[in-house]
């Protein structure tokens, strides 16, 4: 018997309809001789429309009521997810996060995972209940509710998968899985049947949004395959592993591109020690996550320093850096929000120095202007202005001939 962990995204119980067809297929793999533990997120756009009401009840929201608040769609969903598998004969239970022995820290509507403590989980498996828990949220150890944030669930599913030693955490959503590109950009992009934890990190973390780059580095640490299926077809989906992958090796994965970025240059400032961390460790602390750096070389002791940031982020970061750079004698701070960012992801880059050459070249044809490049070991980010940005995608995805699969 293998213990497996379902993760059911909001379009996948939108409505009630929808609710009964995820309900068929737990039944099914439990009916396979499985035990089965479910993470399910809330119903369609319920957390946006809790948002939308609680700032019409309040200007500036209490961080902790919104968590409170934000986690009853989960609680809803859960719920109704039990009863209809009762209804069906099966025997389940809900769980809240904190119920289930999701401990964060306090950092509200960002919280992170500090441990899971799954014995009432056991308990209920062992009981022969299918268990269903509320992702998004955990518990503090004060019993403040907290939410994780965005893509919150797909991290409460790994992690519960992790600690349970389930044999496989699979994620049910509204796509088939894996593209080698946003097929909603490039119709012609290619499903793919398995991926590495390393590419999909890069994937997951240079704007491909089908699971939550959290959920995939808790796979890689506890080396937990994860599948992203469909939840509305029966089609294999993609599988995210450690292993070698089934695809052809030393050549381009994926290509991923992310509109949600924005970037700061701090002009003229002076090139001495200590200037970098007087700049970023303020950002650190106001919770700003600094993504692309590019230093200029310095000319007379002076350079230019530029990096990007979620665009959500941009005033608040404005609002730190623009003090600091007076005190560090810095000449302006200029921001730009009208930028994205495409990127080239596969493990043949490290082996391929030619690969590079061929990403500049197909961007150079169709005119669009690089103005910074950032590189890891298997991946190559260039950031362009905004507008430029879906053919750009397009242009590298047939460079690098992604829709053969050669």
């Amino acid at each position: 018997m293998a213990l497996i962990v379902q993760k059911y995204g909001g379009t996948s119980v939108a409505d009630a309809d929808r609710i009964k067809d995820v309900a068929r297929r737990i039944a099914a793999t439990r009916d396979e001789g499985n035990q089965v533990v479910v993470v399910i997120s809330a119903m369609g756009d319920t957390t946006d429309r809790l948002i939308e009401l609680a700032y019409q009840m309040a200007r500036e929201p209490s961080e902790r009521e919104l968590d409170v608040l934000l986690s009853t769609g989960e609680i809803v969903s859960s719920t109704l997810l039990a009863m209809t598998l009762r209804d069906m004969g099966y025997a389940a239970i809900s769980l809240s996060g904190a119920q289930a022995g999701i401990h964060t820290d306090s950092a509200h509507s960002r919280a992170r995972i500090l441990e899971v403590e799954s014995k009432r989980v056991i308990k209920e498996l062992e009981t022969g209940n299918i268990v269903i828990v509320a992702g998004f949220q955990g518990v503090t150890g004060e019993m403040d509710v907290t939410t994780l944030g965005r893509g919150g669930s797909d991290t409460t599913a790994v992690a519960l998968a992790a600690s349970l030693g389930a044999e496989v955490c699979q994620k049910y959503t509204d796509v088939e899985g894996i593209y080698t590109a946003d097929p909603r950009l490039v119709p012609e992009a290619r499903l793919l049947s398995d991926i590495g934890y390393e590419e999909m990190l890069e994937m997951a973390g240079y704007g491909a949004r089908v699971v939550h780059l959290r959920a995939v580095e808790l796979g890689e640490l506890y080396n937990i395959p994860i599948l992203v299926a469909s939840s509305f077809t029966q089609k294999p989906g993609t599988l995210i592993h450690g292993g070698a992958s089934m695809e052809v090796r030393n050549k381009v994965t994926g290509i991923a591109h992310d509109l949600d970025i924005a970037k700061i240059t701090v002009v003229g400032v002076p090139d001495r020690p200590g200037i970098a961390a007087a700049i970023f460790q303020p950002l650190a602390k106001a919770g700003i996550n600094v993504d692309t750096v590019v230093q200029n070389a310095s000319i007379d002791g002076v350079t230019d320093l530029t990096f990007t940031m979620a665009k959500r982020d941009l005033s608040e970061a404005m609002r730190v850096i623009e003090p600091i750079a007076k005190l560090i004698k810095a000449r302006e701070c200029i921001s730009d929000s009208r930028v994205g960012k495409v990127s080239v992801i596969g493990t043949g880059i490290q082996s391929h120095p030619g690969y590079a050459a061929r990403m500049f070249t197909a961007l150079s044809e169709r005119g669009v202007n690089i103005q910074m490049i950032s590189t890891s070991e298997i991946r190559i980010t260039c950031i362009i202005e905004e507008a430029g940005v879906e053919d750009a995608v397009r242009a590298l995805h047939r460079a690098f001939e992604l829709e053969t699969g050669e």
